[in-house]
């Protein structure tokens, strides 16, 4: 996965990562695929631990914060984190990518260069994601609004899922990604492979729909991404909420909400290469014991990899996870550290019992100094040194499984 420019690039690169991290073959070149519920690179299993920062390409557009992004991907690689969740998008007010269905704003796609580009040279693969179920960075409704303003009849941001007009300004900026050619490296990002995943979208919901719309709005929008990029895996990026395939499965589902998506049939297409699920209890089950919680985080994981092997039959990554001290009650940071080692601990027993699970992504990691960006949930490694020894024992547990 390493796109090293030259090999004295390299060789700096991996003496300031720190001492040997250079050895990082478990992220090495070529692109990864799956083989049954594992993931593989260069002919042998992968496994990751991640984090998740969608501020990157924000941040590497201004040459005034550009440096945060390199400081993200050096104390990853240093913590042995070699999988990020980022965002190829922002279709929002605030130094959009998209300004316009189609009209790009080059110095922001130059710092999405920068960020593919940096991973690259830190052994970081990347999940990138086209759009936004929620309205943060534009998301769904600001392509329905686009449309609206064209003409179309559209009155519920949910019609993202089935207009056609919206559908094509989804597929136009997907092709816009896929054949993007990096400034800095050279490559098209179809044919990086930095690159581990595209994600076709943040969290979809349709929320009381029968779940046909976004089953079918998967479909299409897979192949579409296929037809173009065969090279790179692609998932859906939701959050693993139950529908009527196994309808007993519904009852992990945190609360009774239809949410219009359904983990089981979605993740069965055949064009998605892997599953993921995301897991916020704090936020899903307020006013709940905490003892409550930790049963129904056991649950939720053991139910979604158990199915990723059984009925899926296809690797999974728990995508977003996180203890928010805004969120959390009586939060302080020994409880999030419990909360990652209990995390941790579940997604290790099945990578190395050969299980589908590969790893899993904590929400979110910051550098110093991007106070602002904070939501509760962040991690800056250098300020939290107990946290970041429990992330990079995981980091190299999960690298030295071996089958």
């Amino acid at each position: 996965m390493r796109h090293q420019i030259c090999v004295l690039t390299s060789l700096i690169v991996c003496f300031i990562v720190q001492y040997g991290n250079c050895e990082r073959d478990d992220v090495g070149g070529g692109f990864v695929q799956t083989k049954g519920i594992h993931f593989i690179l260069n002919g042998n299993p992968l496994y990751v631990n991640g984090f998740n920062a969608y501020w990157l390409m924000t941040m590497a557009s201004d040459p005034s914060t550009r440096s945060n992004v390199t400081s993200a991907f050096e104390q990853a690689s240093r913590h042995g984190l070699n999988l990020g969740r980022t965002m190829a998008f922002n279709d929002g007010d605030i130094k959009p990518l998209q300004i316009s269905p189609g009209s790009y704003d080059e110095d922001v796609f130059r710092g999405l260069d920068f960020v593919i580009s940096e991973a690259g040279k830190f052994g970081v693969k990347l999940i990138l994601s086209f759009v936004n179920n929620w309205k943060d960075l534009g998301g769904k409704i600001k392509y329905v609004q686009w449309a609206r303003e064209r003409g179309e009849n559209i009155t519920n941001e949910d019609d993202f899922f089935t207009n056609p007009v919206v559908k094509q300004y989804y597929k136009n900026h997907v092709k816009a990604i896929l054949t993007r050619n990096n400034t800095i490296n050279g490559l098209l990002y179809m044919d990086d492979p930095t690159v581990f995943s595209w994600e076709l979208m943040n969290e979809p919901r349709f929320p009381n729909d029968s779940g046909n719309s976004i089953q079918n709005w998967v479909t299409e929008m897979a192949a579409y991404v296929k037809s173009i990029d065969s090279n790179h895996l692609l998932h859906i990026g939701n959050e693993g909420f139950y529908g009527e395939t196994v309808p007993e499965r519904k009852q992990l589902n945190p609360i009774s909400i239809n949410f219009g998506t359904d983990f089981i049939q979605n993740n069965q297409i055949p064009q998605i290469d892997f599953a993921t699920f995301h897991l916020y209890d704090d936020r899903w089950l307020e006013n709940t014991t905490e003892r409550a919680k930790s049963v129904y985080v056991d649950k939720w994981i053991e139910g979604h990899l158990k199915d990723a092997e059984t009925l899926i039959g296809k690797p999974i990554i728990l995508a977003e996870f996180g203890k928010s001290s805004r969120e959390s009650p009586g939060y302080s940071v020994a409880k999030r550290d419990s909360y990652f080692q209990k995390i941790y601990n579940a997604t290790y027993t099945s990578a190395i019992s050969g299980g589908s699970c590969a790893g899993a992504m904590f929400w979110q990691l910051l550098s110093q100094g991007m106070d602002s960006y904070g939501d509760g949930y962040q991690v800056i490694l250098e300020n939290s040194p107990s946290t970041a020894q429990i992330i990079k024992q995981q980091s190299t547990k999960m690298s030295n499984i071996k089958f």
